[in-house]
């Protein structure tokens, strides 16, 4: 009799919050207060998000708030959580690199100070052995052409976060248009260094002074995150929330059959386990996701 054969991985995320269970029937204040304080990733954008949502005053300074937010979860991943990933030392930064400093910006991005512009300088950005470039290199040799890649997905805007369907809502979808990442897109497929250098990029604009943008509707609100997209529509009557959706670009990551889906049913049988990990660090689920073999039966044989 044939045994089961573990082919690629799956995803297993946990079970949501029921966030608008929480929160209807309260106070629109209080549920202004309470949304940045349930979750420990993107507080800053979620605050933004569920005031303006709510039809509040948005803090001051918010904008550079969420830009600082941003910034930091960026370098954390290109800095210390994908080199501890592959055992490669941290980048160590000066103190003031949040302001954009020359000094911290040659660190990052090499003797040019910042991300290639052209296809033809990749290469030479890439060689160096400072900085970020042996991070992004040492993706490159993890994963081959094609793998752990999704297809080319709609990508997400604010006008299509709360539609169903599979969507690219990641922080690439904001940088796809650029020259770089168009020809990375063709030639290794829209995979994990697609999408790690597409962090990179946003790295190097939101130093340069780029804001996150803030998209406000009837009784919603979509602001740029660290992640993707993050949308909030509710409804107020009587000073209390009356109806409330929340979205995050995980909940369009692991969404069946979308991009973590098709990302981890590419990666090589054989090496599957092992990349994983560092598959998901990329991708960035902003709530715990477990992966477990796909288990198949090998077809009989006469």
């Amino acid at each position: 009799m044939n045994q089961p054969v573990a082919y690629p991985l799956r995803a297993k995320p946990v079970s949501a919050l029921p966030v608008a269970r929480m929160v209807l029937g309260k106070p629109v204040e209080e549920v202004a207060d309470l949304l940045p304080r349930l979750f420990n990733l993107c507080r800053v954008a979620q605050g933004v998000a569920v005031r303006a949502a709510l039809g509040l005053k948005l803090e001051p300074g918010w904008q550079e708030a969420l830009r600082q937010e941003i910034l930091r979860e960026q370098v954390a991943k290109l800095c210390l959580k994908w080199p501890a990933l592959m055992s490669r030392p941290a980048v160590t930064l000066p103190r003031d690199w949040i302001t954009g400093s020359d000094a911290a910006r040659r660190v990052l991005f090499g003797d040019h100070a910042k991300m290639p512009r052209h296809i033809e300088d990749l290469r030479d950005f890439l060689a160096q052995d400072t900085g970020i470039a042996p991070t992004l290199r040492a993706i490159i040799d993890l994963f081959g052409p094609g793998e752990g890649c999704r297809a080319t997905l709609p990508h997400t805007a604010p006008d299509s976060v709360f539609s169903v369907g599979i969507q690219e809502n990641s922080v690439a979808t904001r940088r796809a248009n650029h020259p770089v990442l168009h020809h990375v897109a063709a030639t290794h497929g829209r995979g994990p260094f697609w999408s790690a250098l597409a962090v990179a990029y946003e790295l190097d604009a939101l130093l340069l002074g780029e804001q996150p943008q803030l998209c406000r509707f009837t009784d919603g609100a979509v602001v740029e995150a660290a992640r993707g997209l993050y949308g909030i529509t509710a409804t107020v009557k009587q000073g209390r929330v009356t109806s409330f959706t929340r979205i995050t670009p995980t909940d369009h990551l692991t969404s069946d059959g979308g991009a973590l889906d098709q990302s981890l049913a590419s990666l090589p049988a054989e090496r599957a386990q092992a990349l994983a990990p560092l598959l998901l660090s990329i991708l960035d689920p902003c709530y715990p996701v477990s992966v477990e073999p796909v288990l198949q039966r090998e077809p009989e044989h006469a």
